[in-house]
């Protein structure tokens, strides 16, 4: 369903579930630039009614998202920690039509709007992951993530309609196709690491 060239290493998981304290802080500050990004969406595109009405909501859901994390880190003696840099985020936005090279308006609304869906993607393919992982040894963690991976592919699902509800269908096709391909690129190039969420 995701789309996705290259799937996480399954022994991924297994390093994340042993650096739980840095999967937690580097989950909330993801929730955290999540509710941003609509922040964002929105502020640069109010004259498009349905990317208002519809990530307005979205901004809420991810903040109580990041108060859901917040909980899990309190419960087992962890505290929030500085934010890291997001190198996997970071990668993605050099992909992203800036508009300084000639491209409209509506094409750097599709960019934002793809990554956004892609950054959404990886995340509900990852708590997939620890869903089913966490199943034998922390069953409370385990239907965290299970809600949360539900969310994040109903999130998924929302940025791109948004994107094929005011962009040429086959153009979002397309320029999907070629942010799948970067992404796996991305992804081929990071080290195995369980401290990150991406």
């Amino acid at each position: 369903m995701l789309g996705l060239q290259l799937p996480t290493d399954p022994r991924w998981a297994d390093l994340a579930s042993k650096n739980i304290e840095e999967i937690l802080i580097d989950h909330a500050y993801c929730e955290q630039k999540a509710a941003s990004t609509c922040i964002s969406l929105i502020q640069a595109f109010p004259e498009h009614t349905k990317i208002v009405e519809e990530l307005s909501p979205v901004v809420s859901e991810e903040w109580g998202h990041f108060r859901s994390v917040l909980k899990q880190l309190n419960k087992r003696g962890f505290s929030l920690g500085r934010q890291r840099k997001d190198e996997y985020v970071h990668a993605l936005i050099q992909f992203v039509k800036k508009g300084t090279m000639g491209q409209s308006k509506e094409e750097v609304l599709m960019d934002k709007l793809l990554m956004a869906a892609l950054i959404e993607a990886r995340s509900c393919e990852r708590f997939k992951l620890l869903w089913k992982h966490f199943e034998e040894i922390d069953t409370e963690l385990s239907a965290f993530y299970k809600q949360l991976m539900v969310a994040e592919a109903n999130h998924y699902t929302l940025f791109l309609d948004l994107a094929k509800r005011y962009i040429n269908e086959d153009k979002v096709k397309q320029r999907w196709q070629e942010w799948l391909s970067y992404e796996a690129e991305v992804m081929q190039s990071f080290a195995l690491r369980g401290d990150r969420v991406h």
